[in-house]
């Protein structure tokens, strides 16, 4: 029996796929369930299961873009049991056949044209040249490294590969943010003193009982939900003619992943205490490095976090998200001299960004909650845990 493997539909609004990488070749025994490719949308990275055991056929290439329902591939399931044993074995016979006669055709032709002529210009012989090029063979470089002679150039080499669906939706939606949206930055600092002084106290009890670490992003988490409600344009979108003002904080965190830039959401993080803001990040996280989101995470927040000091980065303009109108962006901390009480001392410091959406949120707005999310980093005990650390986190 010849079974047909379609598209699945990833998600609504989603008419087309690209088939990002086949991960069988053509002509494999393939279990059911296993993957055999991942398919490319413009909001997500999936994986395709097979349907059935059996030998599989590829109809459509990679990088190719295909419908929602096309076929994409053909499994025979009438290789089963004793039949896929056979198959296996011929296969498996079929490709030492196959390596076998290439090995006599590199044997037959160790070096390239322009190599061969160098050797007989030079007079030595093949077997004292070591080949590095594609199945041991002979290039020119090769030639004049074996006879002391400095080739004319390192490696250059150049690749091309077609940008995935995700990532040129990405793109398409970042340029688009320039363009279409009144985007301004504003900065601050955040002293991180007390919150370093939390975590020392805490993180060991914390990771105890919760079994996941009491990092930054909760402390930076629950301080956005508070400064949301005191500015709520913040938490606004424009619909049309319209803004739309939410009654909730649903924060997209930005993770970095193999596919490209994921933004997997925390719905209603202002009903969440520490420990559960810390591991739902932390199962978002894993899954968005594993390629396991699905569209419903990464679909409508209203508020983004993105931290660019995990690789360094001391100072940036965020770009909005949108349909959202801001973004926090978080950056490394780094001990610098401050001026305090008239005296100069030693703390660690952050800077931090708020890029927002002119069109929506005036000056007032946009300074006033950055500067209530530096008060609630740099009063945490106070403004977010109700004047008692170790009881607020549960300890």
């Amino acid at each position: 029996m010849l079974l047909e493997m379609k598209v699945p539909s990833p998600g609504e609004s989603i008419s087309e796929v690209e088939i990002a990488e086949w991960l069988v070749k053509n002509g494999d025994y393939v279990e059911k369930d296993q993957s055999i490719a991942e398919i490319d949308s413009d909001k997500a990275t999936l994986e395709l299961p097979a349907e059935q055991s059996g030998k599989i056929t590829i109809i459509v290439n990679e990088g190719e873009t295909v419908a929602v329902g096309d076929i994409v591939c053909t499994i025979d399931t009438s290789i089963i049991g004793e039949s896929k044993e056979t198959f296996l074995k011929d296969k498996e016979s079929a490709e030492n056949k196959n390596n076998d006669i290439i090995k006599q055709q590199t044997t037959l032709k160790k070096a390239t044209p322009l190599a061969s002529a160098i050797i007989s210009d030079l007079d030595i012989s093949e077997n004292e040249v070591k080949g590095t090029g594609e199945l041991g063979k002979i290039t020119k470089n090769d030639v004049l490294d074996a006879v002391g002679v400095v080739s004319e150039s390192g490696p250059r080499g150049t690749s091309r590969k077609k940008m995935s669906s995700l990532r040129r939706k990405i793109a398409s939606r970042l340029v688009a943010v320039k363009n279409e949206t009144a985007m301004l930055t504003t900065f601050n600092e955040v002293d991180m003193t007390k919150i370093f002084e939390i975590r020392k106290t805490f993180k060991d009890k914390f990771k105890d009982k919760y079994d996941v670490g009491l990092g930054f992003m909760s402390f930076f988490t629950k301080s956005v939900t508070i400064a949301l409600k005191e500015f709520p344009d913040v938490n606004s979108m424009i619909d049309k003619n319209e803004i739309i003002h939410h009654n909730y904080s649903d924060i997209g965190i930005a993770v970095s992943a193999p596919k490209g830039l994921m933004v997997p959401v925390v719905r209603n993080a202002e009903l969440l205490n520490f420990h559960e803001i810390e591991s739902e990040i932390k199962r978002l996280a894993i899954k968005a490095r594993d390629g396991r989101l699905t569209i419903n995470e990464m679909l409508g927040g209203t508020f983004t976090i993105t931290n660019g000091g995990v690789f360094g980065s001391m100072l940036s303009t965020p770009i909005i998200n949108p349909p959202q109108s801001a973004i926090l962006g978080m950056h490394n901390i780094l001990e610098r001299p401050m001026a305090i009480d008239g005296e100069v001392k030693i703390r660690p410091i952050m800077y931090v960004a708020l890029s927002y959406d002119h069109r929506v949120i005036d000056g007032r707005e946009s300074v006033g909650f950055l500067v209530k999310v530096k008060e609630c980093l740099e009063n945490p005990v106070e403004l977010l845990m109700d004047g008692d650390a170790e009881n607020y986190l549960g300890l």
